[in-house]
């Protein structure tokens, strides 16, 4: 799948932020500033979202999971879609302290939620109290909302996609202290040198973040079939 600059700009990828609100470090991906907003150089969004997909097919290609986070309201939606899509963990909600930093907590929270799930099919849950069920429940309910979605992570990821690194801090932090490769989705108030692979872009509009997301989940999928055909190759010899 090519990545073309007219797609991006139908997609409105080079839009900004307002000129007052950017960050210094932004200026090698800045192509102009236009009614007081910053215009983002998409030669150069080209060039980094090709580098960043050359890793995270790498990385998938090795069998390792590529958790995606993008818990403001225009990405949530994006996020969860192509997560799906990929088989890949996600974040939507808000991110729990310590979920990398201290994963092996977070597995037991995830574990007693995949218990709480055999309970139900095996019809051991019917057997318990009303009182039992209702509480068991409300329980289920806490941890689906927070983990659900990051239930196939059974160890930590082997790279983190960010959509607007200003707003997941949290996640930024803990991926860094781990030494996690970071992608990230960096508009012109961003930092990009906390960021191993910056994709410039604007990460407010909806279509933007699908269209960078469509080319991420082409690139990891990719990676995911060369891993499928190689331990299939492996098989038959």
């Amino acid at each position: 799948m090519e990545i073309n600059t007219k797609d991006l700009l139908q997609a409105g990828v080079h839009f900004g932020h307002f000129s007052r609100k950017w960050n210094p470090n932004m200026r090698p991906f800045i192509f102009m500033k236009k009614g007081g907003i910053h215009i983002i150089d998409l030669s150069k969004t080209i060039s980094k979202l090709e580098e960043a997909c050359h890793e995270l097919k790498k990385i998938a290609k090795n069998g390792k999971k590529i958790l995606l986070v993008g818990t403001k309201a225009q990405a949530r939606e994006k996020i969860s879609f192509y997560a799906k899509s990929i088989n890949m963990p996600c974040i939507t909600e808000r991110w729990l302290g310590g979920l990398l930093t201290n994963f092996t907590t977070i597995r037991k929270s995830v574990k007693k939620m995949n218990n709480i799930e055999k309970m139900k099919k095996n019809g051991v849950f019917d057997t318990l109290s009303k009182k039992e069920r209702l509480l068991i429940d409300r329980l289920y309910t806490k941890l689906y909302k927070n983990l659900g979605s990051i239930s196939n992570m059974n160890h930590i990821p082997g790279g983190i996609f960010l959509v607007d690194p200003n707003k997941e801090k949290i996640a930024l932090t803990e991926a860094k202290r781990l030494k996690i490769p970071i992608f990230a989705m960096v508009d012109t108030n961003t930092n990009p040198h906390d960021i191993q692979y910056p994709i410039p872009s604007n990460d407010d509009s909806s279509k933007s973040i699908d269209i960078i997301l469509k080319f991420v989940s082409k690139a990891i999928q990719y990676g995911i079939s060369i891993n499928k055909n190689e331990r299939e190759n492996k098989k038959i010899k």
